[in-house]
């Protein structure tokens, strides 16, 4: 059966900060389909970046992966999510502060949701992380597509300012520690 087919398809939802970072690294992972940046969970219906901005929506940037379980399992990008950014980090990743930069793991189904406590509490088990974790674990509520120009930014915009300085280094990262993770 091949990728394409609905029957080799999962979802997740994660937030770490900027979706730029997150988009970045997903979309050169074996056995991811699509990655898209959005927002989740806020009050407003169609938040747009602006608003999302300004804190008051309640959304978080995320992105939304699709991905074919038989090549790779939601336990493994968990694992790439939990090195590539700050779970100790309350509402910021570095210098982007606010509720929408919060970490987060908002699940589809039951098991993504034991998937997800099982990791954090192996992570604190195994003390990884000085500060206690604070990415919040919910139910994916809502989720909104974000604006064109943030999707594929990285891919797109390479030698921009932010991109060399914050998505770069995430992306670097991802590559020293899950080089056999990396799509052909």
């Amino acid at each position: 059966m091949s990728a394409t087919n609905s029957a080799n398809r999962e979802v997740a939802t994660l937030a770490g900060g900027c979706f730029w970072c997150l988009e970045a690294v997903y979309d050169q992972m074996k056995g991811v389909i699509s990655v898209e940046s959005g927002y989740a969970n806020g009050q407003v219906a169609n938040p747009t970046y602006r608003a999302v901005c300004t804190g008051e929506t309640g959304h978080a940037e995320v992105v939304q992966i699709t991905f074919d379980p038989q090549v790779i399992g939601f336990s493994d990008l968990l694992d790439v999510f939990f090195v590539i950014h700050d779970p100790t980090t309350l509402n910021r990743q570095g210098n982007d502060v606010g509720t929408q930069y919060r970490s987060g793991i908002y699940y589809h189904t039951p098991e993504q949701k034991a998937a997800a406590e099982e990791k954090i509490a192996e992570i604190r088990a195994k003390g990884l992380w000085t500060k206690p974790i604070v990415t919040e674990v919910k139910p994916l509520e809502r989720f909104y597509v974000a604006e064109d120009y943030h999707q594929e930014y990285f891919a797109n915009n390479p030698t921009q300012p932010y991109c060399q300085v914050v998505v770069a280094p995430k992306v670097a990262k991802f590559r020293k520690y899950f080089m056999e993770q990396l799509k052909a």
